[in-house]
């Protein structure tokens, strides 16, 4: 396995990559595409993952060939077929409508730190993923989700909380996503032995 970078992400073969930024330690899996995007530190993808317009929180878990931030057609109006605003691909004599990539670049996906995507899964614009929320493989995400909560399903719908409101409570106070490298390192054997209650009774949240 390829060791991950503090300064450059690694992007493995037949990824593209445009108007986009990472933090430290990001992956993008073989075979994704992510535009107008920003990975925060640690975060990563699997293959096969499309991600347009979208925050990427640390640590955020995204498996393959995942579909986030879909952008939308015209449906409005008389045609939704991309000749309205790629129009350039059909005539010489007119420019693709700039408006309409301007607006969708402007629907912003968030994800939350330490959220996991699961494989196949869809999550529209605008939509908020919260910190620790798992949505689960298939889901079709069109609402926002609440931190720590489990959403499954076509339109996703919530099914239960990772945990008691007073364990999610707590975790949110100690916020271990926003510790230092150096944190991390030294809690790594209690993050893997450790579940959540008792992490949280040693580390005083």
């Amino acid at each position: 396995m390829p060791k991950l970078s503090p300064t450059e992400p690694l992007i493995h073969e037949g990824a593209k990559i445009a108007n986009s930024t990472f933090g430290v330690y990001c992956e993008v899996g073989a075979g994704s595409i992510v535009v107008n995007s920003a990975f925060q530190d640690y975060a990563y993808c699997d293959r096969m993952a499309d991600i347009a317009n979208t925050t990427v929180g640390t640590f955020s878990n995204i498996a393959a060939m995942t579909r986030i931030g879909p952008t939308d057609h015209p449906y409005q109006n008389a045609a939704q077929h991309h000749f309205l605003y790629r129009s350039s691909y059909y005539w010489d004599d007119v420019e693709d409508d700039a408006a309409f990539f301007a607006a969708r670049a402007a629907r912003r996906t968030t994800l939350g730190a330490d959220c996991w995507i699961g494989h196949g899964a869809i999550i529209k614009p605008e939509t908020h993923v919260g910190i620790g929320a798992i949505v689960a493989s298939g889901a079709v995400v069109t609402k926002d989700v609440a931190p720590f909560m489990i959403v499954a399903g076509c339109p996703a719908v919530p099914i239960r909380a990772r945990f008691s409101q007073t364990v999610i409570d707590r975790l949110l106070a100690l916020a271990w996503w926003d510790w230092d490298h150096h944190a991390l390192r030294s809690a790594l054997m209690d993050f893997r032995s450790l579940k959540a209650e008792a992490f949280l009774e040693k580390y005083n949240a």
